[in-house]
C-alpha cells in the first residue's frame, strides 16, 4: 500500500494542474473576447490602454500560456497572462460597463 502513495499524489498533481491550465485559458478568453466586442471609443474615454493593445496583451498572454505550461505547472507566461486577464476583468471592464451604461465614472 505505501508503494501506491507515490503513484496516486503524482496522478492527482497531474489532475490539478490541467484544471488550473484549463482555469486559467479560460479565464484569458473570456476577458480577450470581451475585449474584443467592446467598442474602441470606450478604451479612450477610460483612459486606459486602446483596444488593440489590450487585444494584442491579452491574445500573446493565450498563445504563450498553452504552448509554455510543462509538466511542472504553468510557468511565468502562465501567471503574467492570468495577471493581464484580471486586470482587465476586474479594472477595465467595471470601466468599460459604467460608460456604456452612462452612469460615467461616479
Amino acid at each position: 500500500m505505501a508503494l501506491s502513495a507515490p503513484i496516486f499524489a503524482f496522478l492527482v498533481q497531474t489532475y490539478v494542474q490541467i484544471a488550473i491550465l484549463l482555469i486559467a485559458l479560460i479565464l484569458e478568453t473570456v476577458a480577450f473576447v470581451h475585449c474584443l466586442t467592446q467598442r474602441g471609443a470606450g478604451f479612450q474615454a477610460l483612459g486606459t490602454l486602446p483596444k488593440g493593445a489590450w487585444a494584442a496583451v491579452l491574445g500573446v498572454c493565450i498563445v504563450l500560456t498553452y504552448l509554455t505550461h510543462s509538466t511542472l505547472g504553468l510557468g511565468i507566461f502562465g501567471l503574467i497572462g492570468i495577471g493581464a486577464a484580471l486586470i482587465y476583468l476586474l479594472d477595465v471592464r467595471p470601466g468599460l460597463k459604467d460608460i456604456a451604461d452612462g452612469k460615467g465614472f461616479w
